[in-house]
């Protein structure tokens, strides 16, 4: 297991107000005092960021961000661009120094090399949490992780992806044909026919970018394997999962299971949240 754990300000609860005797009244001033001594007030909650990946965009991270703010946490779901690791992480990065407090940074399918990248050094990042993520270790590329030979499962081949130029680089999409079989075989058709429609592409360049020191080997990980995956094989999600000693669940779903079963990713990202602020 990861035994990098940052030390992180805890409240120390207060000790309870004698009552004032029954015989006498209770002053005004001890009464205030009471109901606003700040070792009473609860502790304040990380913000979750939460990065998708590759061929998604932010709102599929809708139930869980009810879920997660139905139970108090701030939450901001992170637009990645999706032009290359390093911009992509550096822009995610921005953003995380903007937030005053302690931030929980969650990754889903790319968006786990992005955060492996964006929070290395950053002071306030308590915690992070991998969604049928990748988490590259340093010089490791995205892509070499898709080898099916050593990695079984995945459907995402060269020949399900449909590229486009564009200035500057080359994008590439899942076919819609074959966009929910691969990605989200367990999502109503109607659903992923739309998501298939509004699928971001994502620049081919971003699979050969090797990631830099990896924030996952000082920073406590949790990590969510989706079982059956045929996007990123699970057999890779559980090496990476054993690598960096990340406390690891495992859900019967698709590449897309924080869509299909929300409720178990906000619970582990609350998991997260609680151990390690």
């Amino acid at each position: 297991m990861n035994t990098h754990f940052s030390e992180r300000r805890t409240q120390v609860p207060g000790t309870a107000v004698t009552a004032a005797p029954a015989s006498g009244p209770v002053a005004s001033g001890a009464q205030a005092d009471a109901g606003h001594n700040p070792a009473q007030q609860p502790a304040e909650k990380p913000t979750v960021v939460l990065v998708h990946g590759a061929w998604a965009d932010a709102s599929g991270w809708g139930g869980v961000i009810t879920t997660l703010e139905q139970d108090g946490y701030p939450v901001l779901a992170v637009a990645t661009p999706l032009r290359g690791l390093a911009s992509d992480s550096a822009y995610v990065r921005s953003i995380v120094d903007s937030i005053d407090g302690d931030v929980v940074l969650v990754g889903h399918s790319y968006g786990g090399g992005v955060i492996t990248n964006a929070a290395a050094g950053a002071d306030n990042v308590s915690a992070l949490v991998y969604v049928a993520a990748f988490a590259p270790d340093e010089g490791e590329i995205i892509g070499q992780f898709n080898d099916p030979v050593k990695y079984p499962g995945s459907e995402l081949t060269p020949d399900s992806l449909i590229l486009r130029p564009y200035p500057g680089g080359l994008d590439a999409t899942i076919d819609p044909e074959r966009f929910r079989q691969i990605f989200a075989a367990d999502l109503p058709v109607r659903q992923t026919d739309i998501m298939a429609a509004t699928q971001r592409p994502t620049n081919v360049a971003v699979l050969e970018e090797q990631t830099g020191e990896p924030a996952w080997k000082t920073i406590p990980s949790w990590y969510q394997v989706s079982n059956q995956d045929k996007a990123l094989s699970p057999v890779a999600q559980r090496f990476f999962a054993q690598r960096m000693g990340a406390h690891t669940t495992s859900i019967n779903a698709s590449h897309a299971g924080y869509v299909s079963d929300p409720t178990q990713t906000a619970n582990l990202i609350q998991t997260a949240a609680r151990v390690s602020s």
